[in-house]
């Protein structure tokens, strides 16, 4: 992994300047701190912080194709790279290096965008065609790697994180309210949505061309379920579990394997669940005799500590195994890093827990490790699928025109009023009023989210229940909360990648495929995994019960009179920020201060959590008011 940057002048007017790209680009530094790279011309500028992982030697970017007419900064891996490039050189095409997305601009050659179908990796590019003058940009299919944009007086801006961006004299520096609303509704941002007024997220899974002056976004790739009817679908005729389980088991090896190429050394992120230890324990088969450093978090609270089940995997595949306590002081800590890193408000404090984690992974020398996630949203993961894969909905839980309205709202944001997910939004919405200042919502029409658009409702329409929400999760969870601010920022803060074997385009195309009652059999989440598991994976890790992953949150901070949260949140602040209501914040504090005070988790929100790190935002990036 890097980090890019870059200016296009949309007027062929000679604006760029070569001082400035280098700015955005250091802005990046700790995303890569091996080296660094720039190709500035009049109208076009390209930068890169590099991460050396493959080809130490010769990788450094930018780089360009045999005539120097393609020029490319990329930041990611390009997985099947090995075949692609064989194929390539027995077209002739010529090589100077021996990384990985050398390949991109070859391709680029030969299909142009269309080479995004050819891609099995985690990727966000930028390939400038000199001869035909256009600029393409891309993100991978499941969003591991992010990719931000802004048109600024018609100078076409984007960086691998927004902070690069913002570093561009042309950029303002706004709360975009409407980001802030799906924070609130939703379990984080959803792209193109940024905290950020005026700068977007290239979606994943799209391509973004700026070519005589305008831009044209196009989507390559999206996780289309089959549809109920059997005509319509002949892959969903049930499947034989042994079979199916034994392709799923070569597919998913198969991606730990190509997740495990790399010039460096490669670890691994434990959490203690099923998904993290069947990845290190794939790995390790993989690599016997290979020593695989491992790490995890512990907390003192029994709660919420994991210690037990991270122990059995790491004593089961013999590595060499880290364990980082966190305790609440860690938390005040790291909170400004974190919001400086995420870019975005939050809900919950368990990002500091990941910065933490990539910390002690890059101080044993690891640039690179894997991790679980996406198996949760692909299987059946969460208890809500326990409920999906029977067919079974909940009514809303409300009586009269509220239940009408909960429903209408379905409708029209998922086409299904019977589809619940996540929280009843009619409620939900009298809880944001309350919050929300004046000015705000008086402005409310245009900051509801829920009256913008959020995600594909054709991917819905007549699919199974399970399917819908596994849909939902990945576009409303993964990609841009669980991926990018929970897992590619608080990593790459410490120069660090991950990678996801669960998110393999091949293997997500044969699970599309996976009937739902093999993903979730007799409220048994995840079925298909667990049995793939067996005798790799000790067994109380396969049947231990989902344990979301949390840390404490705002109450205890408050509790503990943390001096700078209190005046962060005092109403003083909340009045000069403009956002939030001072009254409704008070009574929170009030009430978060008790010292018997606990939410409950993954049932209430923490509010206070959001005004803070709204707060930080402010400070952090020196934003100007939201009227």
């Amino acid at each position: 992994m890097c980090g890019i940057a870059g200016c296009l002048d949309l007027r062929a007017a000679g604006r760029v300047a070569p001082g400035v790209i280098r700015a955005m680009t250091e802005t990046l530094v700790h995303r890569g701190p091996d080296s660094s790279g720039c190709h500035v011309e009049p109208d076009l500028g390209l930068g890169i912080r590099r991460l050396k992982i493959i080809d130490l030697a010769t990788g450094d970017q930018p780089i360009v194709n045999e005539d120097g007419s393609v020029v490319m900064v990329c930041n990611g891996e390009i997985f099947n790279y090995r075949e692609l490039r064989a194929g390539l050189a027995a077209r002739g095409h010529a090589f100077r290096t021996r990384t990985d997305v050398e390949v991109l601009v070859h391709l680029y050659e030969e299909l142009g965008p269309g080479l995004v179908h050819r891609l099995n990796g985690q990727f966000a590019f930028a390939i400038y065609d000199r001869r035909r003058r256009r600029l393409l940009l891309a993100r991978d299919p499941f969003g591991v790697n992010p990719l931000f944009y802004a048109r600024c007086d018609d100078l076409l801006l984007f960086g691998s994180e927004v902070k690069a961006i913002l570093r561009h004299p042309a950029a303002e520096r706004r709360l975009d309210l409407v980001g802030l609303d799906q924070v609130l509704s939703f379990p984080g941002l959803v792209s193109p949505r940024t905290a950020f007024a005026g700068v977007e997220s290239l979606r994943p899974g799209h391509t973004l061309l700026a070519a005589d002056g305008g831009l044209t976004l196009a989507e390559y790739w999206d996780l289309d379920y089959p549809e109920l009817a059997p005509e319509l679908a002949p892959e969903t005729a049930p499947q034989p579990e042994g079979p199916c389980i034994a392709r799923l088991a070569e597919l998913f090896t198969q991606s730990v394997e190509r997740r495990l190429i790399a010039d460096v050394p490669v670890g691994l992120f434990v959490s203690g669940g099923l998904d993290s230890s069947l990845v290190a324990a794939v790995a390790a088969r993989l690599t016997p005799g290979v020593e695989r450093h491992s790490f995890s978090i512990t907390f003192a609270d029994q709660e919420i500590d994991e210690t037990r089940y991270q122990r059995l995997i790491t004593r089961a595949i013999g590595s060499r195994h880290h364990e980082i306590r966190f305790e609440a002081e860690s938390i005040a800590g790291l909170l400004r890093d974190m919001v400086r890193h995420c870019e975005c408000p939050v809900k919950e404090t368990f990002d500091t827990c990941n910065l933490a984690l990539a910390a002690a992974a890059r101080q044993a020398g690891i640039k690179v490790v894997l991790a679980g996630q996406g198996a949760d949203e692909l299987f059946g993961g969460y208890p809500g699928y326990r409920f999906d894969g029977l067919g079974a909905r909940p009514e809303t839980g409300m009586d009269g025109v509220e239940a009408a309205l909960e429903e209408e709202l379905r409708e029209r944001l998922w086409g299904d009023r019977h589809l619940f997910y996540e929280k009843e939004q009619i409620p939900l919405r009298e809880t944001k009023l309350a919050l929300y200042s004046s000015q705000v919502v008086e402005r409310f029409l245009e900051v509801d989210c829920l009256n913008h658009p959020l995600v594909n409702r054709e991917r819905l329409r007549n699919r199974h229940p399970l399917h819908q929400r596994s849909y939902l999760d990945s576009k409303l969870r993964l990609a841009d909360h669980l991926l990018s601010d929970h897992g590619d920022r608080m990593v790459m803060a410490n120069s660090v990648e991950a990678r996801y074997p669960f998110l393999d385009v091949e293997l997500v195309d044969f699970v599309r495929t996976i009937p739902p009652e093999l993903k979730v059999r007799s409220f048994t989440e995840k079925y298909v995994i667990k049995e793939m598991s067996r005798g790799l994976v000790p067994e109380p890790i396969i049947q231990r019960d989902k344990f979301g992953f949390r840390a404490p949150g705002i109450p205890l901070l408050l509790q503990r009179r943390t001096s700078w949260v209190e005046d962060l949140l005092s109403s003083e602040t909340v009045r000069r920020r403009g956002v939030f209501n001072p009254e409704a914040v008070e009574k929170l504090r009030k009430v978060y201060s008790r010292p018997d005070f606990r939410l409950q988790p993954h049932l209430e929100t923490d509010l206070l959590m959001v005004v803070l790190t709204v707060h930080i935002l402010f400070e952090e990036f020196s934003l100007s008011g939201v009227v």
